[in-house]
């Protein structure tokens, strides 16, 4: 059998190229949300990969927000689990115009009111064009409808980065539908 010639195998050529090239540029999918990183609340890199084989809960957070009480429930997820691998993180946004200007002024907030102990991050946005990376892969593997739409949206990562869970922000990060999601992404005690 002959090698094809002329207009078949360029056309050939031509999509197996366009093809590659497509690969190369698609953007991070399933099972790789700890590719992403974030500047922590303190100034120093935050990779996402540090967490690698650990269920993280992110939850975009407000200062002044009707679900600004939430930080107590969060904190207390974060004592009762962390010895066990959960890791609750922290994403401060003032998409939604409730959240302080400057980071430090945050941090303390968290900390006075609180009792915060567990990461954070820089203030980003959430949502919109300029939202952060990780939110737009969210969306990519939850759909549109996963948010935030509003401060306290929670989402729930596997240990090994897919993104598994969204919850808005009426449900409380006490919740059982949230706890159970959690302890079954953890090892038996």
């Amino acid at each position: 059998m002959s090698e094809p010639k002329g207009k078949p195998m360029r056309l050939l050529t031509a999509s197996l190229c366009l093809t590659a090239v497509l690969l190369a540029a698609a953007p991070a999918r399933a099972g790789e949300a700890f590719t992403y990183g974030f500047t922590a609340i303190e100034g120093h890199a935050l990779p996402l990969e540090t967490y690698r084989g650990q269920p993280l809960l992110i939850v975009n957070t407000a200062s002044f927000c009707a679900f600004t009480r939430q930080y107590e429930a969060l904190q207390a997820l974060w004592e009762r689990y962390r010895e066990r691998g959960l890791v609750v993180l922290g994403v401060p946004s003032d998409d939604f115009d409730q959240e302080l200007d400057d980071n430090v002024a945050i941090k303390e907030f968290c900390e006075v009111n609180f009792g915060i102990d567990f990461p954070m991050t820089e203030r980003v946005a959430v949502r919109g064009p300029e939202s952060h990376p990780l939110f737009a892969h969210i969306r990519d593997e939850l759909g549109r409808d996963a948010g935030p739409t509003w401060n306290f949206h929670k989402y729930l990562i596997a240990p090994d980065g897919r993104v598994l869970q969204a919850w808005p922000s009426q449900i409380a990060p006490d919740d059982p539908a949230i706890t159970t999601a959690i302890e079954e992404q953890l090892p038996a005690s």
